[in-house]
């Protein structure tokens, strides 16, 4: 199997200590702080908080710097996992090897979880960042981010795309809400939190675009390894997009087709990182990582 990049996700044990800093420190009922370390604190590779990290670097800051953005994006991305995995939604038993929190926790405690920490996101990014421009422009970006993250996962599950749009323009609407816009956001508010400019300037342009773009090549992957792979080699049940009759990309495009776009994308996004020096090489190494990657 090929190896996830180790490069990215090497803030891994400061971004586990913040986290874990982060759910000690709420002002919650116990049984609801308890729920959400079941949820923000599982096995993960951390990979938005760790886009973050080298975004900001990228922009000019340290990574520590990157943290409350990072956090604030984890507790978000974990929130849609508990609700995605509800039986009103995915009905998911298993989430990365072990009950999912509804199924652990019961259903009522899984959704104000979920509540807790999209909430809790916002009031980190306001109290922890120091700067209240840069605050209040981290906030917008998660708010911006979040909010096209459901609306892809709207289209996604529940349908009412816009008229007129052919099938590839259909599952890239979708996909870059649903999969692409955290990972977007992601390296936008590390840019913001690194750079001189509170809005990030172009270093959050170029790395927001990164993220979009590699957010796309990885559901491009995704998909053709469903087609391709057993459940046994991807660790998770495949077929299944196909049996809902969900739009997929080898289902429209043809599975060297799709393949070939996922590659043209990833170079794509490695020409984004072209005004970065050494400080990009992590994110360059997930571009490469995502085409040959086989779970």
């Amino acid at each position: 199997m090929s190896a996830f990049p180790e490069a990215l996700v090497s803030p891994r044990a400061q971004i586990d200590a913040y986290l874990e800093r982060v759910v000690s420190s709420m002002d919650a009922p116990g049984s609801l702080r308890e729920a959400v370390g079941y949820a923000l604190l599982s096995e993960g590779k951390r990979v938005r908080p760790a886009l973050a990290w080298h975004a900001c670097v990228c922009a000019g800051g340290t990574g520590t710097d990157s943290l409350p953005g990072g956090a604030a994006i984890e507790l978000v991305h974990c929130f849609s996992l508990v609700h995605d995995d509800l039986p009103a939604m995915d009905d998911d038993e298993l989430r990365r090897g072990r009950p999912t929190l509804h199924i652990a926790k019961g259903e009522a405690m899984a959704i104000l979880a979920g509540d807790a920490m999209l909430t809790h996101a916002f009031g980190l990014l306001a109290g922890e960042v120091v700067d209240p421009a840069r605050a209040a422009v981290a906030c917008r970006e998660l708010a911006t981010g979040t909010g096209r993250m459901i609306g892809g996962q709207v289209y996604d599950t529940l349908g009412g795309l816009p008229e007129g749009l052919d099938d590839l323009s259909r599952l890239e609407t979708i996909h870059t809400g649903k999969t692409g816009a955290l990972l977007e956001a992601s390296c936008r508010i590390g840019a913001v939190l690194g750079a001189s400019e509170p809005d990030g300037g172009e270093a959050a342009e170029r790395l927001g675009a990164f993220g979009r773009t590699v957010g796309l090549v990885f559901q491009i992957v995704d998909d053709l390894l469903d087609v391709e792979r057993s459940a046994e080699e991807v660790g998770k049940k495949t077929g299944k997009d196909a049996a809902a009759g969900k739009l997929t990309y080898p289902g429209v495009m043809g599975v060297e087709a799709a393949r070939r776009e996922a590659e043209r994308l990833s170079e794509a996004s490695v020409e984004l990182l072209a005004p970065f020096g050494p400080e990009a090489d992590p994110l360059r190494e997930l571009a490469a990582w995502l085409v040959v990657r086989d779970r």
